[in-house]
């Protein structure tokens, strides 16, 4: 009787809890009570879970925070002016300007919402704590006689970059270095002045006058021609291993060149007489292509079913000197880089290529086994002397060459001692002639073998 009295009142009580929970849906999932305002609603399951609780950078003013952490319905979103609160837009709780990387009272408003970096207009003048200085130099002497560049006023500025350091240009104190046809303007230090100064007049004292240089690259089998040449060797350093440089007197190279010159393996490569102006680029190339197949391609259009890529692999060298010469002519500063490239082998990979008229069908690819040799380095030296640099055994340009070294494959690669002569003749006999025309003819010469 107990138990039939006890049951009907449980029933009776959980009906009533689900009639209240009916009702109020509002109390069940615990959002906050209207109150006064007339645009308040509940808020749905997909808005709960979209909750982020607000996040004041750390530096902010505390007084722009976000006035609350929800965003319901289409209320006005809390925006408030300063901190994170001002990148939020008003209205339908829109945050595009966070997204777009807003600046708000100073600081870099990212994705996130959060601050990136805080950016300020600054003072409106240069620093200028380590004692930095602005001058202007007049470049226009130079930049208007050069024909071989579009910008002639870039190469003033390598090589005051190659003078002073990169680095100097990017470090504690504020710098400017900037160039145009007619002004070269410049923000640093008196000392940092004083070389940028000497690198102008060394451009200016030349006009873009050419200058005669002799580039000579030999090759040579083997390196034992430095036994008998050895004592009129003067050694100077170089910083890429391998390679050697020395500095001989004109009659010195002359005769090293001539008994060079009787030997067998001897060969010459490039152009030996050229015109340079002061600051510009010649080089000394030779190259030749050699093809190979790289890849065999599926074509469903083609009546065999695929397609045959022929590729062609580079080699040979380049050589490119740029030199710079002092005020009085005395000194030649020199930038000097060389490339060699040698296809030593096409190493053969045999690929199935089945047909319906031929399922068996195999083609071979070819993989190119290339050698490479770089230098890039600068050197200083009196007019007066002959600079000769050694760059070691490298590949031959011409492929011939041994080198006096067995490899172990099956053809053997040229190698040789590459030798490459420097000698400044000064100032060209016809004085009337072009100095673009001297470049352009070492630029443009490609021999064949």
């Amino acid at each position: 009787m107990l138990a039939q009295r006890i049951v009907p009142l449980v029933l009776l009580l959980m009906a009533a809890l689900l009639h209240g929970m009916a009702c109020c849906p509002e109390k069940a999932h615990g959002a906050e009570q209207p109150g006064s305002n007339p645009a308040w609603r509940p808020a749905t399951p997909a808005e709960q879970a979209a909750e982020v609780p607000a996040v004041r950078p750390e530096g902010l003013p505390a007084s722009g925070s976000v006035n609350t952490p929800r965003t319901t319905g289409t209320g006005t979103a809390g925006a408030a002016s300063g901190g994170i609160g001002g990148a939020v837009s008003g209205g339908t709780g829109s945050t595009s300007g966070a997204l777009a990387g807003t600046t708000q009272g100073g600081a870099r408003v990212g994705q996130s919402g959060q601050a990136v970096a805080r950016v300020t207009p600054g003072s409106g003048t240069l620093p200028s704590e380590h004692g930095q200085v602005w001058r202007e130099y007049d470049i226009s002497p130079y930049t208007a006689r050069v024909t071989t560049t579009p910008r002639p006023e870039q190469t003033i500025v390598d090589w005051i970059l190659r003078e002073t350091g990169y680095e100097t240009w990017h470090g504690e104190a504020v710098a400017v270095l900037s160039a145009n046809r007619q002004v070269l303007r410049v923000y640093h230090t008196p000392a940092v002045q004083a070389l940028v100064a000497d690198v102008v007049d060394r451009f200016l004292a030349s006009q873009a006058e050419p200058l005669a240089f002799s580039l000579r690259v030999v090759s040579l089998e083997h390196p034992n021609w430095r036994a008998k040449a050895h004592r009129a060797l003067r050694p100077i350093a170089v910083q890429t291993a391998g390679v050697n440089a020395w500095l001989l007197e004109k009659e010195d190279a002359a005769l090293l060149l001539a008994d060079l010159q009787r030997r067998s393996d001897y060969r010459e490569h490039g152009s030996p007489h050229l015109l340079v102006s002061g600051g510009q680029t010649t080089a000394v190339t030779l190259s030749r292509n050699i093809p190979y197949t790289r890849d065999v391609v599926w074509r469903q259009d083609l009546a065999g079913g695929f397609e045959t890529v022929v590729s062609r692999a580079d080699e040979g060298f380049v050589v490119e000197l740029t030199p710079l010469p002092s005020v009085d002519r005395k000194l030649i500063d020199a930038m000097i880089r060389c490339e060699l490239g040698q296809v030593e082998r096409l190493v053969p990979v045999v690929l199935d290529v089945p047909t319906p008229a031929a399922p068996r069908q195999r083609m071979k690819i070819e993989v190119p086994q290339i050698v490479h040799f770089r230098f890039h380095e600068r050197f200083r030296w009196p007019a007066d002397k002959v600079l000769l640099l050694s760059l070691g055994v490298t590949p031959s340009p011409d492929g011939k060459g041994t080198g006096g070294i067995a490899l172990p494959f099956a053809v053997t690669p040229g190698r040789s001692d590459l030798l490459v002569v420097v000698e400044c003749k000064g100032q060209p006999r016809d004085t009337g002639r072009n100095p673009a025309a001297g470049t352009r003819e070492a630029k443009t010469y490609h021999g064949r073998y």
